[in-house]
């Protein structure tokens, strides 16, 4: 809602919106990216299985935890100071007029404080691969496009009491997510909710997601 207008109109103002929520999606991917590496180094020391309960552990935390912890928590790591830096950068862009800026204030805002973010980035540390964790930000991304590019066109299409609504199911829907990723990496034997993960002697690993027991064991 506070992306400026400057003197765009007709296509121009529709293309710089687009072009906004494609620096979203850009952002997200990368930091799914950087996610997807440091999980991979820990699924490849044979990690899988703790490295899915963590993520599901560090959603819960993310909504739990009370804001001023939060906050001491990027006080230690230093990423309040990156922050700081994110928000002049948008400053900058924002005094442009230009669809050039547009898609930068989108790739910036993909950096700023976010705890939907938070959460997806915590389910992309368990995703397979870089790649995947890449998609898994895109899908992601993709899945708040259609909102968020109608509140950039107006603030009228959502109203105040509607958006309250969303955010009021953001931490629910982070508990199920959490939960899901818990499951997962008990290895508890059921089918596609919590598949039996077993390591082999070759140093590879098994995962039995939706084969028939009987058909298993012939295996």
């Amino acid at each position: 809602m506070a992306l400026p207008f400057g003197r765009s109109s007709g296509w121009r103002y529709y293309a710089g919106r687009l072009l906004y929520n494609g620096g979203r999606l850009v952002t997200y991917s990368l930091l799914g990216a950087l996610a997807g590496a440091f999980g991979q180094s820990l699924q490849m020391a044979g990690l899988q299985q703790v490295v899915s309960i963590v993520s599901g552990l560090l959603i819960l935390f993310l909504i739990v935890a009370p804001a001023a912890l939060k906050g001491r928590a990027g006080s230690f790591l230093g990423t309040d100071k990156a922050v700081a830096w994110v928000r002049q950068r948008l400053g900058h862009f924002f005094g442009r007029d230009n669809l050039g800026a547009l898609f930068m204030v989108g790739l910036l805002n993909g950096l700023l404080p976010c705890g939907f973010v938070y959460i997806a980035l915590a389910g992309a540390i368990s995703a397979p691969g870089v790649p995947g964790a890449m998609l898994y930000m895109l899908l992601f991304g993709l899945g708040t496009f259609p909102l968020m590019f109608l509140v950039s066109l107006s603030g009228k299409f959502i109203s105040l009491r509607l958006r309250g609504s969303f955010n009021r199911l953001v931490p629910y829907a982070g508990m199920a997510m959490a939960v899901l990723f818990i499951l997962r990496g008990l290895s508890l034997g059921i089918p596609y909710l919590s598949p039996k993960i077993t390591h082999t002697s070759h140093n590879t690993t098994e995962i039995s997601c939706c084969t028939n027991p009987k058909q298993a064991a012939q295996n």
